[in-house]
């Protein structure tokens, strides 16, 4: 898979791809990336990237010409690729989108500044525009490795473990059960005595109702998204907790 980046601040990615799984990625040819500085295509001597808005107002807006140049750069590089634009006003990043970005073979993120880009690259250019939450950031430098970040590691063969990123949190909707390592005991508390047992169907049992309690305890909210079996249905009702799972599933139905 092909990543490549468009920015005005392109030693803000610098460190973050020469760390870790992203790093072992590249080496090992799961993904390429590349990065490109917007200023390289503004076409004045101060290689101006932006300008003040029609109609006044605060702060500069992206100018269209030099967003446009990079794209028609980049797919001259590499035909195609689904551009991306990181904006708080896009839709809001989750795993769902991560998995369905990760089976895309290339993908163009512009990483916004300022107060946003000019409306006519968004419509001439842009595929899709995501945020990765409700606040403000100084650009799309951090929202873009946090896409890279977390489409990378569902790319086949870039964890060390195959499981890993199936049995992540999100990854049913719900969030994951706890995790413990050694020593057993740690300030008076020991590791369940379960997942030392070395019975792997009541770790796996275990674990699903853990999972299940953590998210009820934690984000509710989130139990509106998760199916269930009819056997997990049967293990949530033995141990009293279907009727609280289907409170919140129908809670959610019904905001939505």
């Amino acid at each position: 898979m092909r990543f490549d980046i468009l920015t005005i601040f392109p030693d803000l990615l610098a460190s973050p791809l020469t760390e870790g799984i992203i790093r072992r990625a590249m080496q090992d040819g799961k993904v390429e990336i590349a990065i490109h500085n917007i200023r390289d295509f503004a076409t004045d001597k101060h290689a101006m990237t932006d300008d003040r808005p029609f109609g006044g107002g605060e702060g500069m807006v992206m100018k269209p010409e030099p967003l446009a140049a990079a794209v028609q750069h980049v797919r001259q590089l590499m035909p195609g690729g689904k551009v991306v634009l990181l904006s708080p006003q896009g839709c809001t990043y989750d795993q769902a989108l991560a998995q369905a970005l990760a089976a895309e073979p290339h993908l163009i993120l512009v990483c916004g500044r300022y107060e946003g880009v000019d409306e006519r690259f968004r419509d001439h250019y842009v595929d899709l525009e995501v945020s990765i939450g409700d606040y403000i950031l100084t650009g799309g430098e951090l929202a873009a490795m946090v896409l890279v970040d977390s489409i990378t590691r569902l790319l086949p063969g870039v964890l060390g473990c195959a499981d890993s990123a199936t049995n992540d949190t999100f990854s049913r909707g719900g969030l994951k059960h706890p995790q413990y390592t050694r020593p057993r005991v740690f300030e008076g508390d020991e590791v369940p005595e379960v997942l030392c047992s070395g019975d792997h169907a009541a770790v796996g049992e275990w674990r699903f109702l853990a999972a299940v309690r953590q998210t009820l305890a934690r984000r509710p909210e989130l139990l509106a998204t998760m199916t269930f079996s009819r056997q997990e249905e049967k293990l949530l009702q033995k141990h009293g907790l279907l009727e609280a799972v289907r409170e919140h599933q129908a809670a959610g139905q019904g905001r939505g």
